[in-house]
């Protein structure tokens, strides 16, 4: 049983700067990767970054130079930093987390998602 919960979503002109945070509860002995994807109404959901328990970063070609994600281990959780915001980035951005459960093997977990808009 483990719950992500994903916050700091809303509405920004464009160049503006968001920071988004996910919060990983439950019975987790570990996390191993921790990701953000973005979906829009009628397309794909997509890879935006993610982080590995090592450190190791990856990012989608169109906000490199622009997010940066980073993990506070101690208490589960992620971070997107999210600088000079364009009307293209508008989505609803998910957490994901790949977690080392108690009396389980390693399960992929998604929140619920938090609205981000780019808008003049």
């Amino acid at each position: 049983q483990v719950q992500l919960l994903e916050s700091g979503g809303g509405f920004v002109q464009p160049g503006g700067s968001l920071r988004l945070s996910c919060a990983a509860s439950g019975s987790i002995l570990s996390i191993r990767v921790m990701s953000w994807y973005r979906q829009d109404p009628g397309k794909e959901r997509e890879l935006v970054a993610q982080i590995s328990s090592s450190g190791t970063t990856n990012y989608s070609d169109s906000v490199k130079g622009r997010f940066t994600i980073s993990r506070a281990g101690a208490k589960n959780t992620v971070y997107l930093q999210m600088n000079n915001l364009k009307s293209e980035d508008t989505a609803v951005y998910y957490c994901n987390a790949y977690v080392t459960v108690v009396s389980a093997g390693i399960r992929a977990y998604w929140g619920q998602g938090t609205q981000v808009t780019v808008s003049s």
